[in-house]
């Protein structure tokens, strides 16, 4: 095991940030086209029965979306743990994104059934590996914090968008117009090319951010407490699981009983885990309080990104059943709305960049709680376009008149403003806040709330078919409103949330 000598700082800078920063930014970016571009339409080739898809119902499609996505995330907490015990975050990275690649290579042989999910469980793998430690690095390399590590990591956004709106572009309209097996080879040349640029340039710019292992305790008995804590908590979790599968609670025989199984498993292992790291992980009374924090801010990010990643799923499917679509006489591919997110975030990432140096310069207080209950805020007003517009599809049933895309348009405007106040806020405040030796794995806890704010996503979705039309504007109503009460109830207590961050804006 490395021991945690002094860091190599490369001294070489661009826009007055570490080239390091940029060398994650392009590797992030291949990624995520891969990963956004083939997300983009997963769902429909789940559902398509016409044109060489799995021709699967609503309620099937939609959880086995919600259980890839979840996965996708949840697989982070695991992946974060051997990069801060075995691998380091270089290595993590690296190895993360060769499994990406297969994957997709996988994806993109049509075959059988079993053959494809073994491709979806390949990528999942191999981007819970990635995921929480490229981010983990994009922290170290600002270890003096402050607003220009906020800045660092919206500049660090701009590239996941920025490869989510080349994804999104190329895989969707190659699997909605050449043919699905097409897109998913894309994604995996995409991958490749992160790839490369990560082992080309991250020796020379990264120095030894991220080779560096967590300390081991000296403390024997310590050491000894925490694995007997850790091994409790698995033997709980497994014996709990298995009560409610054998008393009927949760069936992990189908698609949808094995998503409802996983939203309890995700739930168990979140908590237990804050549980595990606050009684038995050895921190001091001002740690505990950060994690305390850092938990109010799990919560917020589930809940957001249940809303957030309907776009992949119940807004999926309104923009390609109940949208006007034409453009001059070309019918535009449906996933193409998707990309509005990316770009938005392109065009307003700067903006919000900026006003956090602005705000920090004129000592002026908007303390990460408030950001993130502004992201709520925002993510709830979003869905209440989709409100009007879903009564709009009812009334246009009988007549076949089609929903105006700018419903779409706004709602994913308020998603994008919303995600930008509580996504590089929220993975900032993790890098900032957690303690030293669980910086990976709770980087990773942090993507376990996007885990099961998309296995939600996928869920809801379930209940998107045509039996159910009808309940299309409660369905969209429940979500801003659930949205709006808990961004309300985290700005009430942001004030008393930043005393316990002990001074770490």
């Amino acid at each position: 095991m490395e021991s945690t000598a002094t860091k190599t700082i490369p001294s070489t800078t661009l826009f007055g940030h570490p080239v390091g920063l940029f060398v994650l930014f392009f590797t992030e970016m291949w990624e995520r086209f891969s990963y956004y571009g083939m997300r983009a339409i997963l769902l429909l080739f789940l559902l398509d029965k016409v044109g060489g898809g799995m021709g699967l119902n609503e309620s099937e499609g939609a959880a086995i979306y919600g259980i890839y996505t979840a996965s996708v995330y949840l697989l982070s907490l695991p992946g974060g743990w051997i990069a801060d015990n075995l691998l380091g975050q270089q290595k993590s990275i690296w190895y993360g994104g060769i499994i990406i690649m297969l994957g997709h290579i996988i994806l993109a042989i049509p075959g059988s059934e079993a053959l494809f999910f073994a491709g979806l469980c390949t990528v999942a793998i191999g981007t819970g590996l990635l995921k929480p430690n490229i981010s983990s690095i994009v922290g170290e390399l600002y270890p003096e914090g402050g607003a220009r590590k906020d800045s660092a990591f919206s500049i660090f956004y701009m590239g996941i968008n920025i490869g989510s709106l080349l994804g999104i572009s190329i895989v969707g309209y190659l699997g909605q117009k050449v043919g699905w097996h097409y897109g998913f080879g894309a994604a995996a040349v995409a991958m490749f090319l992160g790839l490369t640029t990560f082992k080309i340039f991250s020796k020379r710019y990264l120095g030894d951010h991220g080779n560096v292992l967590a300390q081991t305790p000296t403390d024997a008995a310590a050491t000894t407490g925490g694995n007997r804590s850790m091994l409790i908590f698995l033997a709980a979790l497994v014996l709990l699981l298995a009560g409610l599968q054998l008393t009927g609670v949760i069936d992990m025989t189908t698609a949808q009983g094995l998503a409802q199984a996983m939203g309890t498993i995700i739930s168990l292992v979140a908590i237990g885990y804050f549980a595990y790291i606050l009684l038995g992980g050895g921190l001091t009374t001002v740690e505990k309080k950060r994690v305390v924090v850092l938990f109010a801010f799990f919560l917020a990010a589930a809940m957001f990104w249940a809303g957030f990643e309907q776009q992949g799923s119940s807004l999926q499917l309104f923009s390609d059943r109940y949208t006007d679509l034409n453009i001059l006489g070309w019918q535009m591919p449906s996933s193409w709305f998707q990309n509005f997110n990316p770009a938005f975030i392109l065009i307003f990432s700067p903006v919000l960049a900026s006003l956090w140096v602005f705000i920090d310069k004129r000592k002026l207080s908007y303390p990460a709680p408030a950001k993130l209950a502004t992201g709520l805020l925002l993510l709830g007003s979003g869905y209440l376009f989709m409100v009007v517009a879903s009564n709009q599809a009812l009334a246009g049933q009988a007549t076949g008149t089609l929903v105006s895309p700018l419903f779409l348009t706004f709602t994913y405007l308020f998603h994008t403003l919303g995600e930008l106040f509580l996504s590089p806020v929220g993975l900032s405040a993790f890098s900032k806040l957690a303690p030293k030796r669980y910086t990976s794995q709770l980087m990773g806890i942090w993507f376990v709330g996007a885990s099961l704010g998309n296995l939600i996503a996928g869920l809801f979705a379930g209940g998107f078919d045509e039996e159910n039309v009808q309940q299309m504007p409660a369905m969209f109503q429940s979500v801003a409103l659930f949205s709006l009460g808990f961004g309300l109830l985290l700005l009430l207590l942001s004030k008393p949330m930043k005393k316990w961050m002990g001074g770490i804006e």
